[in-house]
């Protein structure tokens, strides 16, 4: 059934993949952004404005009525909280993609949706702590749509990932030579490909579907070894891995999740965001496509428009090439 859609945002990544997933599934799509980043699908209707001016945004959205309304946002609650409040007369079905980021740490390994979250405020107008601005949106979306889906993925992966912690493994083994390969080999991961998310929350919507729910693939899905062995075959590179134990990245002073990307020892607080309960998403839809193909689709969209993914808001990624050689000489040595 056709449905008129709105994506608060709709130009990267995550937003993006469900524009494009809308549109490809025939239904009206309007998307809200202010058109100073990223590029607008096809098909859609664009609406041009800052969020955080929620003048312009009750402006913007006067007249109009949705069937369901995707959001993204990553910044301070009260920007979602006041989004949802002004959708509240004008929408059947709102889906919030927050974090698994929202659950309070140490995260258990093997944990549902009922793990303890972080506190949080929906009003708050701060944005610093990413866990507690991804709570303060639900929070804020829950008061006005108590039915609202929230999707919970952890790590997003695929084309366009602008947090740029595949492509930054793609472009260094392209690079070639010695790698650091964080090990075990084994080191099970969970992930969602960005389209696959945006697939699963679009049928989710036009079945009115609630909750919270972890959205990424089940834990084993793809290990650091297949991953890397996806990454050196599909780069076509003559780099070689030198595995290490999490002991020895420990000792060696290398932070987890930034300095390598993805990967976590089995043992880290946050080891729970690759071993975690799925069976909720799967139960309800959610399929994950092969690690293979994602790698493929990221390194395509890479060598083909050259984006700068090493400037994130949240993080920059990726271990120094001099301090990841002077680590493997000490350890070859």
């Amino acid at each position: 059934m056709n449905q008129r859609v709105l994506v608060l945002g709709g130009s990267h990544f995550v937003g993006r993949a469900i524009a494009d997933a809308a549109v490809q599934a025939g239904h009206q799509v309007t998307t809200l952004n202010r058109g100073q980043t990223g590029t607008d699908p096809r098909g859609v209707t664009v609406l041009r404005g800052d969020r955080t001016d929620h003048q312009t945004l009750a402006d913007l959205f006067h007249g109009h009525t949705w069937d369901m309304v995707f959001d993204t946002w990553s910044g301070a609650p009260i920007h979602a909280t006041v989004a949802a409040q002004l959708l509240a007369d004008s929408c059947h079905h709102y889906v919030y993609v927050s974090s698994r980021s929202v659950y309070s740490f140490p995260l258990a390994v093997g944990a549902d949706e009922s793990h303890p979250v972080v506190n949080a405020d929906p009003r708050s107008e701060v944005s610093d702590d990413y866990a507690v601005a991804k709570r303060g949106s639900e929070m804020g979306i829950l008061d006005v749509f108590p039915n609202a889906l929230l999707a919970r993925p952890g790590l997003i992966l695929g084309p366009r990932e602008d947090v740029g912690r595949l492509p930054w493994w793609l472009r260094r083994v392209a690079r070639g030579g010695p790698v650091l390969a964080p090990g075990p080999m084994s080191r099970a991961l969970q992930y969602v490909d960005a389209r696959d998310l945006a697939a699963w929350v679009l049928a989710c919507a036009q079945e009115r579907v609630g909750g919270a729910f972890n959205t990424v693939s089940q834990s084993g899905f793809a290990t650091m070894g297949s991953l890397l062995k996806a990454v050196h075959t599909v780069t076509k590179s003559d780099a070689t891995f030198v595995w290490l134990t999490p002991e020895e990245i420990e000792s060696a002073g290398v932070q987890p999740w930034t300095e390598l990307p993805i990967w976590l020892p089995p043992d880290h607080a946050a080891g729970g965001l690759h071993d975690c309960n799925v069976s909720a998403a799967i139960n309800a839809g959610l399929r994950c496509r092969p690690l293979f193909e994602t790698v493929v689709d990221t390194w395509n969209w890479l060598s083909v428009e050259s984006p700068d993914t090493t400037k994130h808001i949240r993080a920059a990624m990726g271990l120094d090439p001099e301090r990841e050689a002077a680590i493997l000489a000490a350890h070859l040595a």
